[in-house]
């Protein structure tokens, strides 16, 4: 009978999505990845294949546990404008913790590798086809309140959105000081109206 792995998936994808998010796909080398994973490289080949499948399979993770809980705002079926705003407000506050410097995952990917790779690519169109669609969801709800126009478009208010999340992971990965990330939530969400 098989001896069972000394290690938990999950942890290992937690610990690769820490490396990878610090110093992306690139930067990161087979002997670093087996360093931080605290699994030897035979183990790490035979669980994930490759680095790129070891990479996909952190972005897969990436997504199922830290997209949800960053994005469960604005993909509650009860989202609105505020919770929009808070979504905002959960990025900007973020360049007062540890993931200064950090960014997003998906992000950072979208910039790096996904013109690159197919692979990362699918995961990023999967990331900005949800972001579209969170957004989509809390903008209906919104109109709905009267915190948007009905005359506004609602596709191009969440492509608008989108931009904005994507441009402030990039000044949180630039360990942009919180005023500008700050500003720049409120800059992407000038467009609602208060009440």
């Amino acid at each position: 009978m098989p001896n069972p792995k000394g290690y938990k998936r999950e942890d290992v994808l937690d610990r690769a999505i820490e490396l990878f998010r610090r110093q992306g796909y690139s930067a990161t080398s087979t002997t670093e990845l087996v360093d931080a994973l605290g699994i030897n490289r035979k183990s790490m080949y035979a669980e994930f294949g490759s680095k790129q499948e070891l990479f996909e399979a952190a972005l897969e993770h990436y997504s199922k546990i830290n997209l949800s809980r960053v994005l469960a705002p604005i993909e509650a079926p009860d989202a609105n404008a505020q919770s929009i705003r808070d979504a905002f407000l959960g990025y900007a506050s973020a360049s007062e913790t540890k993931f200064s410097g950090l960014g997003c995952l998906m992000a950072n990917t979208a910039v790096e590798r996904a013109a690159l790779d197919p692979g990362s690519a699918r995961f990023v169109d999967a990331y900005l086809e949800r972001l579209t669609r969170g957004f989509r969801n809390a903008l209906e709800n919104a109109r709905s309140d009267g915190d948007v126009s009905h005359e506004a478009e609602l596709d191009d208010l969440a492509a608008h959105f989108v931009n904005s999340v994507v441009g402030i992971s990039a000044l949180l990965r630039a360990k942009a000081a919180p005023e500008q990330m700050y500003a720049a939530g409120r800059g992407a969400t000038s467009v609602l109206n208060r009440k």
